[in-house]
This record gives C-alpha cells, structure tokens and sequence, in this order.
C-alpha cells in the first residue's frame, strides 16, 4: 500500500464546507446573477425595455451589454459551484461580493451623478442592495479573521494552519 499524501489530506480537512445560509446566500445570488445575465445575453431589447430603456440597433452598444452579460452569467454560474463543490466555495464568495457589493455601489453613484433613475431602476437597486446585505451577514466568518493558536495569529476559514 503506498504512503499517504498527508499534507494533501491536511489541506482538504480545512476546506469547509458552506452552510445553509451561506448556501442560501450563494444560490439566491448565483440564480439572480445566471438569470439577469443570460436574460441580457439572450434578449437585451426586452430586458431593458422592462427598464423602460430602448436601446436601438447600435450593434456597438448591444455587443457591450451582451459581453458584461456573459460575464455576469459566468460569475452567476462560479456562485453556485460553491453549493456544489467545497473547494469552489471562497471563489463563490468573492464573485457573489464582487457583484452584489458592485452593482449597487455603481448604481449609487449614478445617483449622485446623474440623478434619480426610473422606479424599475431603483428597485433594482433596492434588490441588490438586499442580496448585499443578505451575503455580508452569510459571509461574515468568511470575511473576518479569527485569533486563535498560540502567539494570536489570524487563521480565516478555509485556511490551512
């Protein structure tokens, strides 16, 4: 029998798994970001149009949104992976934080510099800013390091000691 990998198996013990709220969190962000994304990707006149935007035929402008739309379906995608696969699930953190901590704090800019959007606009706002919050208080272990050992070294979860 052939000797065991122990720093392998070391490492894969503290690979933790997500529990339900964080698996909550990750599948409410994943499935709005793989939807809006795919929605984007697939029919942006409508999307918008719910937005109470016409975009018009500029092929330039459509082929933008429908790049950032990929993009936010493959990151919709990477969050819920993190359900799935222990090892996917720090990834899976930092996309749901990336788009959800991005998407509103670019919306509230735009409100301080270009004014008040449509209702449907702000209620995407309102949305996001929702899933933020919902992901911050999930992932908080995540976020915040822990002391302990000897000497008060930081070890976050996921981390091998």
């Amino acid at each position: 029998m052939p000797p065991r990998d122990t720093k392998r198996a070391t490492e894969r013990d503290f690979i933790m798994a997500p529990n339900l709220l964080e698996k909550t969190a990750l599948c409410l962000s994943g499935l709005t970001a793989l939807g809006i994304g795919t929605f984007i990707l697939l029919a942006p006149h409508p999307f918008y149009a719910s937005y109470g935007i016409k975009l018009g035929d500029d092929a330039s402008l459509l082929s933008e949104l429908r790049a950032l739309a990929a993009g936010l379906a493959a990151l919709g995608v990477i969050m819920l992976a993190g359900i799935f696969r222990s090892p996917l699930t720090q990834v899976s953190i930092v996309a749901a934080l990336t788009v959800f901590l991005g998407f509103p704090t670019g919306r509230i800019i735009g409100l301080v510099v270009d004014g008040m959007p449509s209702a449907s606009v702000f209620g995407a706002l309102i949305v996001e800013l929702s899933i933020a919050t919902l992901c911050l208080i999930a992932f908080r272990k995540w976020l915040l390091p822990k002391r302990t050992g000897s000497g008060g070294r930081v070890v976050r979860p996921g981390a091998a000691s």
